[in-house]
């Protein structure tokens, strides 16, 4: 597959159950009108995350997202000719929240040594300087203590300088922003510094991060846009929508929560059983459990049976009692498994697509050659492929078939947007789950959390 030099070649599902997929994209296409309608009403009636990342099956029979990113981390994997409308997007995003603003405080991850996230991290503070902003960015780490310079592979450099508080404002030794963006999905919970800001503008906010932020809350809306959605254009919402259930009170190490783990696995394969029957599906059905709050790929599982999740041998158990930053697991999502048909450099692959406000800006393939279509590919030794849009943005071609690089991108991008719409819906539904600070934010000091 060709990978720079123009606009790559979509890769061939390889399937025989094509069909359905290529009348749900033609489906799309025809209703272009109405769906770009139903979005417009729709972002009148919400306001959409600052930006986020879809992670998309294209099984050849449906087409779904599986996972749905509030702090993006790999704006690095964008191709170059995206990055005017990820910056014409950006200042639609900083008009919508601060329309005077000039200083706008970025906040990473906290762990410095991860070059491909410092390159998303450089590429992120150029998008945002590009649309007209004074960009700096603050550490979280209690090991930035002073201005420290990290030069990255190519010749760039990230420049990281520790947080400080003053009257109730974040910024940094010369620095105060009226906008806050974080980029650290705050797995290690919620710092104090970050509380109760006077006058600033923070995004995402903080029950999006991993300490309040639930997956299944997020497909809870889901369900309802996709439900909307596929009213609007007569189609089955299966087609577009994965099913899931959730266990709460699971302990892997004690065996606590077995029972419902098994019972929920068994339902949501009888329910993919009969969606499968009735579409003539010839292929066995199955689901993944993950934990419901998390995200690098950690704590995943892909069973085929509710005898599987009662058998665990301790290997397995370890991996999915604790997620990043050893995020204790006790809540599980089963989700309804998606295989994805699409091959990329002979190696299995999925779209991810990248949103800032309610635009789609880009995206690419997460390519793994050794994992199979059944399995979770945000693992070590996968790799990025740029997905470049064809056109400017995503131009869709009527005239051309649904399945052509410019209509498959559409589709990807309107299955995208439900998930950044259920997003919105999701984030506002859990406003209240914030929890009572641990302390009382610190001033005048530099500070971790």
């Amino acid at each position: 597959m060709q990978t720079s030099g123009g606009t790559p070649p979509v890769p061939h599902l390889t399937t025989a159950l094509a069909g359905p997929l290529r009348e749900l994209e033609r489906r799309i296409l025809d209703s272009m009108p109405a769906i770009e309608r139903w979005f417009r009403l729709f972002w009148q009636d919400h306001t959409p995350p600052f930006y986020g990342s879809v992670d998309l099956r294209n099984a050849g029979y449906k087409l779904a997202p599986v996972d749905m990113n509030l702090f993006p981390a790999g704006f690095n994997n964008l191709s170059d000719e995206m990055l005017p409308c990820a910056v014409q997007a950006a200042q639609s995003a900083v008009e919508r929240l601060c329309p005077d603003a000039r200083n706008l405080l970025l906040i990473p991850e906290r762990h410095t040594r991860n070059v491909h996230y410092l390159g998303n991290v450089v590429r992120l503070a150029r998008i945002l300087g590009t649309a007209g902003l004074q960009v700096r960015v603050g550490s979280l780490s209690a090991e930035v203590t002073a201005p420290v310079v990290l030069d990255l592979p190519g010749g760039e450099q990230l420049r990281l300088e520790p947080l400080a508080r003053h009257n109730g404002r974040v910024g940094l030794s010369g620095f105060d922003p009226c906008a806050i963006l974080l980029n650290n999905d705050l797995s290690a919970g919620t710092p104090p510094i970050l509380r109760d800001l006077d006058g600033q503008v923070l995004v995402p906010p903080l029950h999006a991060g991993w300490t309040v932020r639930r997956k299944s809350h997020h497909f809870a809306a889901y369900d309802e846009v996709a439900d909307e959605f596929a009213r609007l254009l007569s189609i089955d919402p299966w087609m577009v929508n994965p099913y899931f259930a959730r266990c709460s009170a699971v302990d892997f190490h004690a065996r606590e929560g077995e029972d419902c783990l098994a019972e929920s696995v068994d339902l949501v394969l009888s329910r993919i059983r009969a969606k499968h029957r009735e579409y003539g599906i010839d292929e066995a059905p199955f689901v993944i459990v993950k934990a419901d709050a998390g995200t690098y790929g950690m704590g995943i599982m892909t069973v085929r049976d509710a005898s599987e999740v009662r058998d665990l041998n301790r290997k397995q158990r370890n991996k999915m009692a604790v997620v990043k930053e050893g995020l204790q697991v006790s809540d599980v999502i089963i989700q309804e498994g998606v295989p994805t048909r699409e091959r990329v450099d002979d190696g299995v692959a999925e779209p991810v697509v990248y949103m800032v406000d309610r635009f789609v800006v880009g995206g690419f393939y997460r390519v793994h050659k050794e994992r199979g279509i059944d399995e979770n590919l945000n693992a070590p030794g996968s790799h990025f492929v740029p997905l470049a849009f064809a056109r400017p943005c995503n131009l869709p071609d009527c005239s051309a078939q649904p399945d052509a690089a410019p209509n498959r991108f559409y589709s990807y991008g309107v299955v995208a947007r439900l998930a950044l719409a259920a997003a919105a819906i999701e984030l506002e539904r859990t406003a209240h789950l914030l929890p009572a600070p641990a302390a009382p934010a610190a001033d005048d000091a530099a500070v971790a959390s």
